[in-house]
Parts: C-alpha cells; sequence; structure tokens
C-alpha cells in the first residue's frame, strides 16, 4: 500500500487492473447472455408472428372463398331480377332481356379481367430488376448502364431495341428481352 504523497508502486497498480479486467469480462458475458436472450426473444416472436400470418392467411381465403360464393348468388338473383322487369314491366321478349343481362355481365367481366391483368404487372417487380440489374446482377444486367453510369434506363432500353426489324421498337422479333 501507498503512502499518503508517494507515488503509487506496481503492487497497488496490479490489484485495481486486475479488477477492471475481470469487471470488463462480466460485463461482456452479461451482454452476450442479454444478447442471445434478446435473439431467443426475436426468434419465438417471428415464429409466433408466422404462424399467426399463416392461420390469418387460410382464414382469409376461406372467407374470400364464402365472399364469391355470396356474391355470385346475389349477380344471379340481380339478373333474374332485371330479366323479369325487362321482360314484363318493358315489355321485351326473353331472349332480349336475357341479351342485356348477358351483356352487362360480360361487360362487367371483360372490366374485371383487363383491371386484374393490369395489376398483375405490378407483380413483375420492375423497378426492382431494373436496379439488380444496374449492379450487373439478373437477366437484364446486359442491358442497363453500370451502377457508375450516368445514362438512364429508359435510353438503354431505347438502345436495347434493334432498328429495322419486324415491327418498329419490337425487339423480341430479335429475340432480345428489353428492360
Amino acid at each position: 500500500m501507498s503512502v499518503q504523497g508517494q507515488p503509487p508502486t506496481e503492487a497497488d497498480a496490479s490489484p485495481g487492473v486486475a479488477e477492471t479486467v475481470r469487471e470488463l469480462r462480466d460485463s461482456g458475458l452479461a451482454g452476450l447472455g442479454a444478447a442471445r436472450e434478446a435473439a431467443g426473444a426475436l426468434r419465438t416472436l417471428v415464429s409466433a408472428d408466422l404462424s399467426l400470418a399463416r392461420s390469418a392467411a387460410g382464414r382469409a381465403v376461406v372467407l374470400a372463398c364464402v365472399a364469391v360464393v355470396f356474391g355470385a348468388s346475389a349477380w344471379l338473383l340481380l339478373m333474374t331480377a332485371l330479366v323479369v322487369v325487362l321482360s314484363i314491366r318493358a315489355g321485351l321478349p326473353w331472349s332480349v332481356s336475357l341479351a342485356i343481362c348477358g351483356g352487362a355481365s360480360a361487360l362487367a367481366a371483360w372490366l374485371a379481367l383487363h383491371r386484374a391483368t393490369a395489376s398483375f404487372e405490378h407483380t413483375r417487380m420492375k423497378a426492382t430488376r431494373r436496379q439488380l440489374a444496374r449492379l450487373g446482377i439478373g437477366e437484364l444486367a446486359d442491358f442497363m448502364p453500370g451502377p457508375g453510369s450516368a445514362e438512364s434506363a429508359h435510353s438503354a432500353e431505347e438502345r436495347a431495341k434493334p432498328r429495322g426489324e419486324g415491327v418498329p421498337g419490337d425487339s423480341t422479333a430479335a429475340g432480345v428481352t428489353p428492360p
């Protein structure tokens, strides 16, 4: 032990350093233990969330099917009522009434199919594919400018289109897949 006013000796400094190292080790082990517990809790949470999502998706599919069945039956009843109204009230023949209702149903189906096709285009993930292509990843990488290039994706698409073959601007005629 050092006397007051005298510099500490090496023997006085050692127990403090050893104690500090022990505390640091214990803190590190406690931190690792807390990280392990947090990872386990996160794993449990993700597992429970996936289980909940899976059962909710199943319920959603069943309820969507029930909605389709009741929607179809409601549509059929409405079309029947419209045929009756057109035949009895408007005095149209049954065949004309049925043709009007069939045409209305066909038009509604065509509009729904057109919108579904347009919505389905969003599943192609075009923006993500273009960004991956700019990094040199994926099937479009040969058509896109490099990551450091100032060229836009649109100009790269125009450059990829062959000229004078098939329909103007149709790159599929040459077997080329544009971005």
